[in-house]
């Protein structure tokens, strides 16, 4: 059990990782580092030298690079660890699933199914990571392709959490059912809001594309309605996680697990809002942007932690022998 608790956290881990590394990818403008799939310029190991690259390769690879033909060994490098770290995740997922086996199949058969549905959604991810460079970086597929990593996190933690059930002790919450309609709530708009981001994100990549780097500081300016809508549904969102808070805070007696996720969901969000300002009003840095994409999605996880456990008496069933 031991062994299944640390690699799915290790796997929940690295599949953040893989959210923020697939930030990084964005902003930079490396999807394309790599044009084509699985192979990189053709080979396992990509080159690091234009050098390395057959004297035709803008003839060979011309029509995938967008008008990029110059080979860039930066972007290059940078798509290809966000493919290793996919395989990665692979390998993890899969030891989580035969650790599963082994240790609940015949205690609490739910997390092992759980384990095997998330090993092959880390397989349709790779492939929808597939369509992605074959689609020449679609939106659509970009958007999907996060959503997934999104569901696979949640299927992870339900399983990882479940394993939990008889180690960790939850307190008691009065009015649960209120507080986790609240929290669906809570869910619902801050998932919402991450969707309307991939959008602001798809007008940020045409505007730059258009303007150039050049004209960064006018970028706001000229990106639309959608990102004013982003940042007031943000206050939103602020505002009802502080609701949130306030409402565990009340119904407790207790300051146990419940309330710390609660505490670490709040200041999340907050420096959320902050690096959102950092992105308005100080030109977008390009590091900034994964780093605002990997705190809401972990924001998002936290919010789904706590729904299961204010239901843990649903969600939870009693495995046979406490470890």
């Amino acid at each position: 059990m031991i062994l299944f608790r640390k690699l799915g956290l290790w796997t929940i881990g690295a599949v953040y990782l893989l959210i923020l590394v697939g930030g990084v990818v964005r902003a930079t403008g490396s999807g394309m580092g790599c044009p084509d799939w699985p192979k990189c310029f053709g080979s396992w190991v990509p080159p690091t030298d234009i050098s390395q690259l057959p004297a035709n390769y803008k003839e060979i690879f011309g029509e995938k690079l967008k008008g990029e033909i110059e080979f860039n060994a930066l972007k290059t490098w940078i798509e290809y660890v966000n493919r290793l770290l996919g395989v990665l995740i692979g390998f993890l997922i899969f030891g989580t699933f035969l650790s599963s086996f082994f240790a609940f199949w015949k205690k609490d058969k739910t997390i092992v199914l759980l384990s095997f549905f998330a090993f092959i959604l880390v397989g349709i991810e790779g492939w929808l990571g597939s369509k992605v460079v074959s689609s020449e970086l679609h939106p659509v597929m970009i958007t999907l392709h996060m959503i997934l990593s999104m569901v696979i996190v949640f299927i992870l933690l339900y399983a990882v959490a479940r394993s939990y059930n008889t180690v960790v002790v939850i307190e008691n919450v009065h009015e649960s059912r209120q507080l986790s309609f609240l929290v669906i709530l809570t869910i619902l708009l801050t998932l919402g809001q991450i969707l309307l981001g991939t959008q602001v994100r798809e007008m940020i990549d045409t505007v730059s594309g258009s303007m150039g780097n050049e004209l960064r500081s006018q970028w706001v300016e000229n990106i639309g309605g959608k990102f004013q809508i982003h940042g007031l549904f943000s206050i939103v969102v602020l505002s009802l996680n502080l609701f949130l808070f306030y409402r565990i805070r009340k119904n407790i007696s207790v300051k146990g697990i419940i309330y710390k996720l609660s505490v670490w969901l709040l200041i999340l969000i907050l420096v959320e809002m902050l690096s959102g300002i950092t992105l308005a009003y100080y030109s977008f840095p390009a590091l900034m942007q994964p780093i605002h994409l990997t705190f809401a999605t972990v924001a998002l996880g936290i919010q789904f932690i706590i729904y299961l456990f204010l239901n843990k008496d649903s969600v939870f069933r009693s495995i046979a022998s406490p470890q």
